[in-house]
């Protein structure tokens, strides 16, 4: 390799990936390998096969949580999200708010158009 192949062009950038990388290179599990796909344990960072269920890290002895899993670059939740009324309910009761509002005003102002009693 020349000195002007992209390796040694690109020396000294993207240095906290790299560092990153190399830290995770010795993460508990990495030397025994794995799989094409692995999770991670969210305590240990410790690399854990997918497959077969299993209740606990094989590296540190942590409980697993069955709803979150840790891959190499993303995290999933599949916990149920709560509902959304709790959020959108003061938007809610300003709405209702605005509707009788408009409502009181429509009557009130057909009243005194057509008057009292009548």
């Amino acid at each position: 390799m020349g000195d002007h192949h992209w390796s040694r062009a690109r020396e000294g950038s993207n240095t906290e990936a790299l560092d990153y990388y190399r830290e995770r290179s010795k993460a508990p599990g990495v030397a025994e390998g794995g799989g094409a796909r692995n999770m991670y344990c969210m305590h240990c960072a410790g690399v854990i096969p997918l497959g077969t269920p299993i209740e606990s890290c094989p590296h540190c002895g942590r409980e697993l949580e069955g709803d979150v899993k840790r891959y190499f670059n993303w995290v999933e939740i599949d916990r149920t999200p709560k509902s959304d009324l709790r959020v959108l309910w003061p938007v809610l009761a300003g709405a209702l708010a605005v509707l009788v509002g408009v409502l009181w005003w429509l009557f009130s102002s057909f009243t005194m158009i057509r008057g009292p009693g009548t």
